[in-house]
């Protein structure tokens, strides 16, 4: 029954609840009218869950819907693979995220040696530090730094096969496994340096609805290398043959040649 509907046999229950009451009084009333005084509740509590429903659907914000085709500057991220390669990744992550740790060390392992190395896919890094890992955004600097010895990658791989909460005996396993120079990376950590990259990266990755990690972005690279533009969007670690299925495609097209 409508909400309208059902107003409108309310309105005449309570029309006739007046009529009847006037003329007799409780210890008359019949069960046919005690009856019709329970559907009339019945109604109204229907009426009053579906306004409710209605008001909590009109309040709810309404969550902008991704572009099917997302268009990204790339320039100046850190990646691995050839320079020339057309197809390509950017994966957004976090240093504390336990899934992220878990495709770094499963299923990126595959991807680097079939599509990175072999020099058919350029694969990108961003990072997404999710507010419910505090320690996450320094974890990040970290590896930012080390980029100055170029050593990303090395400090990448070393922090997510380690996920610890990162005190002086993690700077110091950093520090000899990656081996970086200590007093030029320690000068680093203490600057503010990458602070604004890493927020403007967060900001972006959630313009585009990207609220978790880790997310991929998959596409092919402009001529110059500075755009991707990105026709697939992973959100969680999927398979490596979900990767493969996308990217073999990509790899067919004649701009990925």
């Amino acid at each position: 029954m409508s909400p309208r509907s059902c107003l409108l046999r309310c309105a005449g229950l309570a029309l006739l609840l007046g009529s009847s009451l006037s003329a007799q009084t409780p210890a008359t009333s019949t069960p046919p009218l005690q009856q019709q005084i329970d559907e009339l509740r019945t109604e109204l509590r229907e009426i009053k869950a579906l306004l409710q429903e209605r008001s909590a659907r009109m309040e709810a914000p309404i969550a902008p819907k991704r572009p099917e085709v997302l268009s990204v500057n790339v320039h100046g991220e850190p990646f691995r693979g050839s320079a020339l390669a057309r197809v390509a990744i950017l994966e957004y992550s976090d240093f504390d995220c336990s899934y992220c740790a878990q495709y770094a060390t499963t299923i990126y392992p595959l991807l680097d040696h079939a599509y990175v190395q072999a020099g058919k896919v350029k694969y990108f890094f961003r990072d997404l530090p999710g507010p419910e890992h505090p320690g996450a955004t320094f974890k990040a600097r970290l590896a930012r730094c080390a980029g100055e010895q170029e050593k990303f990658w090395e400090g990448h791989d070393h922090l997510f096969r380690n996920q610890v909460p990162f005190d002086n005996q993690a700077m110091e396993r950093l520090l000899k496994n990656v081996s970086l120079e200590e007093n030029a990376f320690k000068a680093c950590i203490q600057s503010d340096r990458y602070i604004e990259i890493l927020q403007r990266s967060a900001q972006g990755a959630r313009r585009m609805g990207l609220n978790g990690t880790p997310a991929f972005l998959i596409g092919t690279l402009s001529e110059d290398g500075r755009l991707l533009t990105a026709t697939k969007v992973f959100l969680g670690a999927e398979s490596y043959e979900a990767f493969r299925t996308v990217l073999d495609e990509l790899l067919k097209a004649p701009q990925a040649n």
